[in-house]
Parts: C-alpha cells; sequence; structure tokens
C-alpha cells in the first residue's frame, strides 16, 4: 500500500526468483510506501551485464522516492550513472551471495566482471547489506587478493571505503505454522504473513511409537554441483553397503543442467526412497515434518534457507564445519569430515530414537521476519544511513 504523497521506497530486483522474489515481496507486502520494478529469473549472467541499463529506461521519476534497494545483482554503479536523479536517494545494496567467493570449477574460469561490479556497486551505495556474518567476512576479506588479478594500477584501501557501510541482517524467513501438520497442497512458496509461527519453538518428534521407525534423512537442495550432491549420495551408498536402515527423501529444484549423479543414485537407493524430486509447498513441509534427519553437504552456502526451515520442522542438522553453518548451528551439528557424516548417519540410524528425543538448540524466531521486520523497517526508512 502506497502513502498518499506517493511512494517512499524503490525495490529494484534484476532476478525476480527463488530467495530473491520472497524478500522483495515480503517488503512490499509489510512495509508501505514501497513501489516494485522486476526483471524475469533467467539468464542470469545477462542480468547481471544489462539490467542497469534496462532499469535506467523504465524506472520513473519520482519526487517522494527516498530510498532505493536492490539486491547486488544489480550494478548499481551503473544505474545511478544513467540516472543522476536515483543519486540523491539512500542507497541499499543486499547481498544475498557475493561473487568474490562464489564457487566456480577453477578460478580460471571465475568472471573477474562480476565481483568487480559488485564492488563498484558497494562503493556508490550508502548501505550494505550481507545475509550473514559470513558472506560479509568472506567478501571483505577476499577484495585484496580479489583486486590483485588487475594486472597494474590496483585500486587501493577499498577496504577501508567498504567495510564502514557493511551491516549483516538476516535474511527473514516466514516459517509456516506447522503444529496442525496440514498444509495446502499447492506450488504456492509464498507463506502468509499472518501464519508465521517465529513464536513457537521447533517440532518435537518424541513420539514412542515411531522410536523403530528406519531413519528418514532428507536432502532439500537445489541439484546443483555447489551442493555437492556426490558427497551426500557417496555416504548414501556407503550406509547401504554396511546394510544400515534407513529411508530417504531427496527434494529441491532442479534446472536445465541436472547433475548425472542423481539418476545414478535413484536407481540404486531405490528401495530407501520415499520422496525424490520438487514438492508442492504444501507436501514438501509435510516431508520435513516426517524426516527426522536434515542434511547439508553444500560446498557453498551463505545463508540457508532450506536447512533452517527443516529445522523448524523438527529434524536434527548435520551440516558442514565450514561457510555459514558454524555461524548458525552449534558445533554437536557440524562434521569436519566424508567420514564423520558417515559415522554421525550410520549411528543415527542405529539409534534413530536419538533424535527423536532430541530438541535441537536453534533457535529459529532469531531469522524470522516477526524477529526481523523493525530491522529492515529502519533499513529502509529515509534516515540516515
Amino acid at each position: 500500500m502506497q502513502s498518499e504523497q506517493g511512494p517512499r521506497v524503490l525495490l529494484v530486483e534484476p532476478f525476480y526468483g527463488g530467495s530473491h522474489k520472497q524478500l522483495i515481496d515480503l517488503l512490499q507486502q509489510n512495509i508501505s510506501g514501497c513501489s516494485v520494478f522486476t526483471l524475469p529469473a533467467k539468464k542470469w549472467h545477462w542480468r547481471a551485464r544489462t539490467a542497469a541499463l534496462h532499469f535506467s529506461q523504465t524506472l520513473p521519476t519520482c519526487p517522494s522516492h527516498r530510498v532505493l534497494f536492490s539486491s547486488s545483482v544489480l550494478n548499481l554503479c551503473e544505474l545511478v550513472a544513467l540516472r543522476p536523479d536515483l543519486a540523491r536517494l539512500k542507497k541499499v545494496l543486499y547481498f544475498h551471495e557475493n561473487q568474490l567467493v562464489y564457487p566456480v570449477r577453477k578460478d580460471q574460469e571465475r568472471d573477474f566482471q562480476y565481483g568487480y561490479n559488485q564492488v563498484l556497486s558497494c562503493l556508490v551505495s550508502d548501505v550494505v547489506v550481507f545475509n550473514s556474518a559470513f558472506n560479509m567476512d568472506s567478501f571483505l576479506s577476499s577484495l585484496s587478493s580479489f583486486m590483485k588479478k588487475i594486472p597494474d594500477h590496483r585500486p587501493r584501501d577499498l577496504d577501508q571505503l567498504i567495510r564502514p557501510k557493511c551491516v549483516v541482517l538476516y535474511y527473514p524467513i516466514q516459517f509456516p505454522d506447522v503444529s496442525s501438520g496440514e498444509f495446502p497442497s499447492s506450488g504456492n512458496q509464498q507463506e502468509d504473513p499472518q501464519q508465521s509461527r517465529t513464536d513457537q519453538s521447533p517440532v518435537s518428534k518424541a513420539d514412542p511409537g515411531d522410536q523403530m521407525k528406519p531413519l528418514h534423512i532428507v536432502w532439500p537442495h537445489r541439484w546443483e554441483h555447489d551442493k555437492n550432491p556426490e558427497l551426500f549420495f557417496s555416504t548414501m551408498m556407503k550406509l547401504k553397503e554396511k546394510e544400515v536402515d534407513f529411508n530417504l527423501s531427496v527434494l529441491g529444484e532442479t534446472f536445465s543442467e541436472v547433475p548425472g549423479i542423481f539418476s545414478e543414485a535413484k536407481l540404486r537407493l531405490d528401495p530407501h526412497v520415499l520422496n525424490w524430486g520438487f514438492l508442492s509447498r504444501g507436501d514438501y513441509l509435510k516431508v520435513l515434518l516426517q524426516a527426522d534427519v536434515v542434511v547439508s553437504t553444500a560446498s557453498h552456502e551463505f545463508f540457508g534457507v532450506a536447512m533452517l526451515e527443516a529445522v523448524h520442522c523438527g529434524c536434527y542438522p548435520l551440516c558442514p564445519k565450514a561457510l555459514v553453518y558454524p555461524e548458525i548451528f552449534p558445533g554437536e551439528y557440524l562434521y569436519s569430515t566424508s567420514e564423520q557424516l558417515f559415522k554421525q548417519l550410520q549411528r543415527l540410524c542405529r539409534r534413530p530414537d536419538i533424535v527423536r528425543r532430541h530438541v535441537v538448540k536453534v533457535d529459529t524466531s532469531f531469522y524470522s521476519w516477526t524477529s526481523l521486520k523493525v530491522h529492515f523497517e529502519a533499513l529502509l526508512s529515509a534516515g540516515c544511513p
């Protein structure tokens, strides 16, 4: 809803899909005076290269605008240069991920321009927001080495220029009300803000009648190489070879290129599989409620919505002792090696009652929209950065 004086906040998203879309929708629905301009979540590389020119031609000139908010996919430096009228706004840049440390198969494959654009955007921003301390620290600590790729006449002291603008503001999750276990089966990925379960504890699964059922393991991630499905499936196959009893749900979104390990794993693990592939929001949450353990094998993660949603639904987490995970999860839920992951899962498969009686030591409400709303309201106010 816009104020009578016109919109105050300009929300710009060049890649309107997934978590980027959910955040823009959340802000628009809950903070008054927002106007939204987006591009579809397709061809990420082209969005990063050309969105600024597109928006320079499509964003209206509006005297009521006081704040410009965008994800770091946008080259904000280009946009402000093309549209000098936007320079007077409080410019807020939100990092869902950063391109300085985003994983590539070989460092030679890293396109310097994407990270460089993010650096330039930081320099023209008033506030630079990261969704985790890991995201912020990895970006800032990589600036110097990243700029050494420039053959000569390298810029200096970028850390000193950017760091004072930086803040951490966790990605706000609208946790569903899982108390009843009933959800709509539609594919709607956006929960009703009034149905958030952020003021309650995660689900407990200590039902004595279920203690002898096989351990239900869930892997709810994008089917891409940076989530390291090879490690996960090799661990599952090792459990099968040891004749350990377990059930398996492999969820998550697929894209045009699915790693070959998925088809191989489905064949070899078929007797253990309960669910395989993308599910509607309602069915997805039902599986999380039924599962016992949620596993991440990611080689890249700056926040991790899927893991926190699973924990909220009562799953016991197992995560790498790396990336963002130590920032969110206590040490007992972290593994350092593939062998540690295997041994943890083998132990839990033999004693599923351990996880079903366990209350996970993570307060998911800390990452809820209810808790974070006031911080986003302050961020999008027209006051000083």
